[in-house]
């Protein structure tokens, strides 16, 4: 066994969009393994939009990443020597190894997975955690009721594909919005959206706005916000009264950096915000999925046979080599992946 890895430490902080000398790719020594930890060889990790924001030097829901620290992340893999009586070389796991080679952990860290029951990749999209965060936004902030319009920022990444399937599975009409011809083919080919719209094709909120009003005729009961920007400002007047908004992530200002003053947002103000929220009687809910895993056995029951019988469909991007990933990074943060984006190690 090699007692070498490498790994991928922030070397700077961003100014806006990262660059990839904001990385650095390192050779390390292989911790020694403790008492009670377990040494996984990562296969594939997962690259996310969150990771941007623990680029920064700000507080969030989630501590920063230290200069010369290792990118967090997902991570599936094989363990390859434990001092854990539940995990024995040759097992298969989830665990955050981070953009690594290797990584050691704790059993209660992890989580065990069977090869032969799903590929190990879908533990980091469809049946891990975007997947759930898609899931779990749509019904239990979303509230979806059989005929109701919803529209999904972001339509087809790992979470917005996810909701809208499980939408259409209710008996909702579906709208994506989407970066690309490509993209809003895959949405209503793949992934059976009955509509979906390039953002692209619009410079301004406006034009974005008829557009959506042409597939969203009775309005808009549920917006899945992914995304912010001009995608949420062409939605706001479109919904309905008490319509909900379940807000999961806003991609279009992460390069702000620390989302401080930032002239992306100057035209959606917080008097607008507020007044929209108020006389539609709007319910926007803001959630981490880390503080909802206790209904993630209810989400494997649902979709797990969903996938198994084809009623819903996953994609991933698949990027090869740790050393490829920063610039895979940088393309997630402009929409080039086609699908859940992840990085096979070896």
């Amino acid at each position: 066994m090699t007692d070498q890895m490498q790994r991928i430490v922030l070397a700077s902080r961003p100014d806006g969009a990262p660059r990839n000398d904001n990385f650095r790719l390192e050779t390390v020594e292989i911790p020694a393994l403790g008492d009670g930890e377990v040494l996984i060889k990562a296969h594939y990790f997962s690259l996310d939009p969150y990771m941007r924001g623990r680029m920064d030097d700000a507080k969030s829901y989630a501590a920063g990443i230290g200069i010369d620290d290792l990118m967090a992340g997902g991570a599936v893999g094989e363990v390859i020597a434990s001092n854990a009586p539940e995990f024995v070389p040759g097992d298969f796991a989830l665990t955050m190894t981070g953009w690594a080679t290797h990584g050691i952990a704790k059993p209660v860290e992890m989580r065990k997975l069977d090869p032969a029951l799903a590929p190990i990749t879908t533990a980091l999209g469809v049946l891990g955690m975007p997947g759930f965060t898609g899931w779990y936004g749509l019904t239990e902030l979303g509230h979806p009721q059989k005929g109701e319009t919803v529209v999904v920022g972001a339509a087809t990444g790992p979470v917005g594909s996810m909701v809208g399937q499980v939408a259409r599975m209710r008996g909702l009409r579906v709208v994506g919005i989407a970066g690309g011809e490509a993209k809003c083919s895959m949405a209503t080919e793949v992934y059976g959206f009955d509509a979906c719209i390039d953002h692209r094709a619009f410079e301004g909120a406006r034009d974005l706005r008829e557009a959506l009003k042409q597939h969203c005729p009775d309005g808009i009961d549920i917006y899945f916000e992914n995304v912010g920007g001009k995608v949420l400002e062409a939605v706001l007047p479109l919904m309905n009264a008490h319509g909900r908004i379940p807000l999961c992530g806003m991609i279009a200002w992460y390069n702000a950096g620390n989302l401080g003053a930032n002239a992306a947002m100057e035209s959606l103000t917080a008097p607008r915000l507020w007044q929209s929220i108020l006389v539609k009687h709007l319910s926007v809910n803001g959630f981490i999925i880390s503080n909802h895993f206790d209904r993630y056995p209810e989400f494997l029951r649902e979709v797990g046979p969903a996938i198994a019988a084809g009623q819903v469909k996953h994609t991933e991007d698949i990027v090869e080599g740790l050393e490829n990933a920063p610039a895979a990074f940088r393309g997630l943060l402009t929409g080039k992946n086609m699908g859940k984006l992840l990085v096979k190690v070896i």
